[in-house]
């Protein structure tokens, strides 16, 4: 007979009985709720869909990359277009989103990959391996360049609680050795995760593309900081890149929940009336009459109050409140806000903006950098639903064309990619960082004071360390501040020279 326990719990003056069967403690260890087994395909799936919603999201509490690269503000509340990190513990969030949602999930994904022999050969479980490598490598070339040193050695070492932080240098060459590892393996004569590849689709081609793409921009974040290693990643991959815009790498989003694009799911279904254009970027596409203005912003309903007419495409100074939100150019008519509006990893866009640069920086990719500066904007122009024509009197204005377009070939291709990245708020972020153009502005801070420590007031460079590092992981949290040079905003990374 099962013996019963009664237990009491005192909870102010009320006495709580409780009768249970008797069971080991350990057994509370166990969430009956979970499985007992995971498969590498759903790990995987889970890991990529994590990648993507993190990158693609514009939730406040985890991506303000929109608004860090000014081609949004916010009217209302205004604390992260000011640069309050910390409020909404927006570092650990990003932080935990790469190691924990992504890492975690590719790193078990490759050790059950090889159980699996009863469902898997040999070559499909080396795919599978090499295609989590590429993933990891992404998602750590995202944590080097927001934060600086990063844990790497012993990141996912269960018996450090407390890891050190490793050299974001040193890092980067081990990650871009792990890439070309990964490139080595990859045998398109099989396929790797099936129906579980929700990026290239079981495409092994397509993820050698996804990894020549990836070590071709890996190589351009460094060009100034490590040349020979920059120049040797670039020539490698230059010829077995993204070529056109049907090679694009994204994120296909649903038409229905739960599956659809997190910016439609941030701006239109929780009915979020705060974003908007930034000024100096609606005011840019207005000045170029850039067609792509109507994919990116809707019209405001506010009017001249002397010819009453519409006021068209009207963007907001990042950090200004805003007495009016319909009297800016909002998003949620837009074809970025749509439920199956799609992610986007790398673009042909964008590795066309790369080459050009590479090729001012006299690096042997081929072609010219005005043809691969005009391939770039045609790119952008079509992806984005224009047409040849469009791309073409775009790019014929004097104030766009490659041989007239004001400044050096820095801040020509920096302009010109800058606004291909639309969207993609951090990679805007990053090539702004490398390349300083186009010149973005001190939002207004009001009350808030995100700079400290004598500090001159910038443009945001890096991301603070999460709170949590500082609290729990102190020494090393330090040591990584030191070495880096301070856990500010305004700090530059290693990458960043100029």
């Amino acid at each position: 007979m099962k013996k019963i326990i009664y237990q009491f719990f005192l909870l102010g003056s009320v006495v709580l009985i409780g009768a249970s069967c008797k069971k080991n403690i350990t057994d509370l260890n166990t969430d009956p709720t979970l499985p007992v087994e995971v498969t590498s395909a759903a790990l995987f799936t889970n890991a990529s869909v994590n990648l993507s919603d993190q990158l693609a999201s514009t939730n406040v509490n985890t991506n303000n990359f929109r608004l860090f690269a000014q081609y949004w503000t916010e009217t209302i509340y205004r604390d992260e277009t000011r640069y309050n990190l910390n409020g909404r513990s927006i570092p650990d969030r990003w932080w935990a989103g790469f190691y924990r949602d992504v890492i975690k999930d590719l790193s078990r994904a490759s050790e059950i990959a090889p159980t699996e022999t009863s469902i898997l050969s040999a070559a499909q479980i080396k795919n599978r391996k090499a295609i989590n490598e590429i993933l990891t490598v992404y998602a750590y070339y995202h944590l080097l360049t927001t934060f600086g040193n990063v844990p790497y050695s012993e990141a996912l070492d269960i018996d450090q609680p407390a890891p050190k932080y490793d050299d974001a240098a040193e890092v980067f060459g081990k990650i871009a050795t792990r890439l070309n590892d990964a490139l080595a393996a990859l045998d398109n004569s099989t396929g790797g995760y099936g129906s579980g590849d929700v990026i290239m689709h079981d495409d092994i081609d397509g993820w050698k593309k996804f990894a020549n793409s990836l070590k071709f921009k890996m190589g351009m974040l460094v060009v100034d900081s490590d040349p020979a290693t920059a120049q040797a990643m670039i020539t490698a991959s230059a010829a077995n890149v993204i070529a056109n815009n049907t090679e694009n790498i994204t994120m296909n989003y649903l038409s229905a929940p739960p599956n659809t694009n997190p910016v439609w799911e941030d701006i239109v279904q929780s009915g979020r009336h705060d974003f908007v254009g930034a000024k100096q970027f609606v005011d840019l596409l207005n000045a170029t009459n850039d067609p792509r203005l109507p994919s990116f912003f809707d019209t405001t309903v506010a009017t001249d109050p002397t010819t009453h007419r519409t006021l068209g495409y009207v963007g907001r100074n990042p950090g200004n409140n805003a007495s009016a939100y319909n009297n800016y150019s909002q998003l949620i008519h837009t074809k970025l806000a749509t439920q199956d509006a799609k992610h986007t990893f790398f673009s042909y866009a964008e590795m066309e903006f790369l080459k050009a640069e590479a090729v001012e920086r006299g690096i042997a990719v081929g072609g010219t950098a005005e043809q691969h500066y005009n391939n770039g904007i045609d790119a952008s122009v079509e992806e984005w639903g224009g047409t040849a024509a469009d791309a073409l009197a775009y790019r014929s204005q004097p104030e766009v064309a490659y041989t007239t377009a004001t400044g050096d070939y820095k801040e020509k291709i920096g302009v010109q990619s800058w606004i291909a990245y639309y969207n993609r708020g951090y990679d805007g972020w990053t090539q702004w960082r490398r390349l300083d153009h186009p010149t973005l502005v001190i939002p207004f801070l009001g009350a808030v004071q995100p700079f400290k420590d004598g500090e001159t007031p910038d443009v945001i460079k890096r991301m603070t360390y999460p709170v949590v590092e500082q609290n729990l992981n102190t020494a090393n949290y330090d040591a990584a501040a030191a070495a880096i040079g301070k856990d500010q905003i305004t700090q530059k990374l290693w990458f960043d020279k100029f």
